[in-house]
């Protein structure tokens, strides 16, 4: 087994190279229960990256639209 990727598409690049490997039909069982297991981890360790560009990318939508309704508010005349 490969160590845990630092980013995204290195964990993208390595699934791909897993999935190349299954489909060539030569790794063993005990090789592709290992793979599969490796595959597993990739996957969690991506969708958690995504999740957390999720959230970063809803805190901004966030900041901007508070900044929308700051200008808002203050452009309004006041009665």
């Amino acid at each position: 087994m490969t160590t845990e990727p630092k980013t995204y598409e290195g964990a993208v690049e390595r699934l791909e190279e897993i999935i190349a490997r299954l489909d060539s039909n030569q790794a063993g069982l005990r090789e592709t229960l290992d793979l599969c297991r490796e595959g597993k981890g990739l996957i969690e360790f991506a969708a958690g990256e995504l999740e957390a560009v999720g959230k970063g990318l809803q805190e901004l939508r966030l900041d901007d639209l508070i900044a929308q309704l700051e200008t808002r508010s203050s452009a309004e005349p006041a009665a």
